[in-house]
């Protein structure tokens, strides 16, 4: 923090996040440090990844980042001016005269245009509310479930900053006190109006070996095809100070919406950090058609939605589901956008235009085919009508590129169908843990969603390790019929213990239902049979040497599972409801 000067007239910055340390980054020796913006650019050859309070946190930054890179940069103008970047090891130099440029709007507590602020903000009864509603680690109503028990009182400056960036993105919705000047008042609040912008998303992003190549990877140039970009686009540190209230009005682009205004704030502190803080509503952006400006998250199209507004085709964003790891999700990332429309019909999912990016790179060679980067997801999960953060999803796939590359689909259509082979067999190993249950007589569906958890588990770490070594196509369908081997010994180990454990009562059996009528005698020994029947029809029949190691029948009795699609099973178009 500087000491003002004597000359009252000259704004002089107190915490200029340009020159003071506020971003916590992990550097690739192991070191945790935190860095001024310039020092970010400086040393992004030398930091691993930044490191946020959340994983939420972590995004917005890096969203800001883009911003600051995109607009000092002046692009890239088109994919060679990114090549030129990607080959110069001082590509980022330009952003520290940028950054002085500009320094006077990077300042925290500057009296008349704060960062992210709005100077002067304040409430009819000139209240400042606590700092809990800015930082989203203290879940409402749970404050024995963080270190900060129970309250926030103070912030240092650069935890301050961190948190208001995020606020801006992710903040919860919910019944806001009005400000002084805000058109939407009524009775002293604001109505809610929905989440921060990136709390809409489903938030993803290409993550290389250092913060360098991660800044590069997602920095679109602007002759993509598949996002819009306007002369004028330019982020809110160059746009006027945002008075209280929101404008109506489209982001112009990237960096725009990078550092979209969605709040109005206005922090409170001393000579020693920040004490308080006063929270609004902001510029209202809804989510509708965005695909072609927000590059970073997943679409659906919602055949609901177009039938209540009567528009012909309508994209929201898709968010992520906690409790289903990125690898099972594959198809949505790798899914080329072509192929995913079915004849003349509309595309029903759309991957992210930050992917759409990275396949362009690898097809027009400007990175090598077995390079390899880390498709980052996560998000904010909020529950009771947004009004509070229930989870914040945060998870990595290291691929390599091949998997985007547009015209060889081979490498990306095997690692889709290596997921079909895990979730089938891992179906197969919950249909056993039903089987065992009804043939002991007791309740099958916690046994089985607790077998499906474990046959996941068991996969994930060998499916991630198998994708990553995917980058020669001519060897992709050996690898596949490898992976069914390797998947085969897995679930078969499991159904193994299932089988172990299933009780005396199980082995003795009971006369059950099945599926085509009648009834028939079930017990361990006959669900062990269909359920070797099950992985040989999903995975082919085992090797002889596999045979030998495992001498129980590998067919048997029809099962009555055989016929009846599980709801929710996983599927090569995503489909979910619109």
């Amino acid at each position: 923090m500087t000491q003002p000067t004597g000359d009252s007239t000259v704004p002089v910055p107190l915490f200029d996040l340009s020159i003071e340390p506020w971003i916590e980054v992990l550097k690739c020796d192991g070191r945790q440090e935190e860095l001024s913006l310039r020092q970010v650019f400086a040393q992004a050859a030398e930091v691993r990844r930044l490191v946020g309070d959340l994983a939420t946190q972590e995004f917005a930054l890096l969203r800001l980042l883009l911003a600051v890179a995109h607009d000092a940069l002046e692009g890239p103008r088109d994919i060679e001016a990114w090549g030129e970047l990607w080959a110069d090891p001082q590509c980022f130099a330009p952003v520290a005269d940028y950054l002085d440029t500009h320094r006077e709007r990077f300042d925290l507590l500057h009296p008349a245009t704060p960062f992210y602020q709005t100077a002067g903000l304040r409430t009819a009864k000139d209240e400042v509310f606590s700092l809990n509603r800015i930082v989203a680690d203290v879940p409402n109503g749970e404050p024995f479930l963080t270190a900060r028990m129970p309250t926030v009182d103070r912030l240092s400056f650069a935890e301050a900053a961190r948190w208001v960036v995020h606020a801006h993105a992710y903040d919860t919705s919910g019944i806001k006190s009005g400000a002084v000047g805000d058109d939407r008042v009524k009775g002293g609040k604001v109505y809610p109006l929905g989440t921060g912008w990136t709390g809409n998303l489903g938030g993803v992003f290409a993550e290389g070996e250092t913060l360098r190549e991660t800044l590069l990877l997602n920095l679109v140039a602007a002759d993509t095809d598949v996002l819009e970009f306007t002369e004028d686009d330019r982020p809110a540190w160059r746009r006027e100070p945002c008075p209280p209230g929101g404008a109506e009005r489209m982001p112009t682009g990237l960096r725009d919406l990078y550092t979209w205004q969605s709040r109005r704030l206005r922090l409170h502190y001393d000579a020693d950090g920040v004490t308080g803080v006063v929270l609004g509503y902001g510029d209202p952006l809804t989510a509708r058609n965005m695909h072609r400006r927000e590059p970073m998250t997943f679409w659906r199209r919602s055949t609901f939605q177009e039938k209540k507004l009567r528009q012909p085709l309508i994209y929201l964003p898709r968010d992520h589901d906690p409790a289903r790891a990125a690898w099972r999700g594959v198809a949505s990332l790798v899914a080329d956008r072509s192929e995913a429309a079915q004849g003349a019909e509309a595309a029903m999912y759309l991957r992210p235009g930050i992917l759409e990016w990275v396949a362009r790179l690898v097809t027009e060679g400007e990175l090598p085919r077995d390079f390899l980067i880390r498709t980052r997801v996560g998000g904010a999960k909020y529950g009771t009508q947004q009004s509070v953060i229930d989870e914040v999803v945060d998870d990595r796939l290291l691929m390599p590129v091949v998997l985007l590359h547009r015209q060889d689909r081979v490498c990306a259509r095997q690692a889709i169908g290596a997921v079909e082979d895990a979730d089938q067999a891992v179906r197969a190993l919950g249909d056993l843990a039903t089987d065992l249950a009804r043939a002991a007589g007791s309740e099958g569906e916690q046994r089985r969603s607790a077998a499906r958890e474990l046959g996941f588990t068991a996969l994930e770490d060998p499916y991630r390790a198998w994708l990553a070594a995917l980058t020669d196509s001519g060897e992709a369908f050996e690898r596949r019929r490898l992976w069914q081997r390797e998947v085969h010994a897995l679930i078969s180990r499991l159904g193994d213990r299932l089988i172990q454990d299933a009780g005396d009562a199980a082995w003795q059996g009971r006369t059950v239902s099945v599926a085509k009528g009648g009834t028939q005698w079930l017990n361990a020994g006959l669900a062990d049979r269909w359920f070797r029947g099950r992985l040989a029809k999903t995975l082919g029949e085992t090797s002889e040497s596999d045979r030998q190691q495992d001498e129980r029948p590998r067919s048997g009795t029809d099962s009555p599972h055989d016929c009846d699609p599980e709801p929710g099973s996983f599927t090569t178009d995503l489909k979910v409801p619109a």
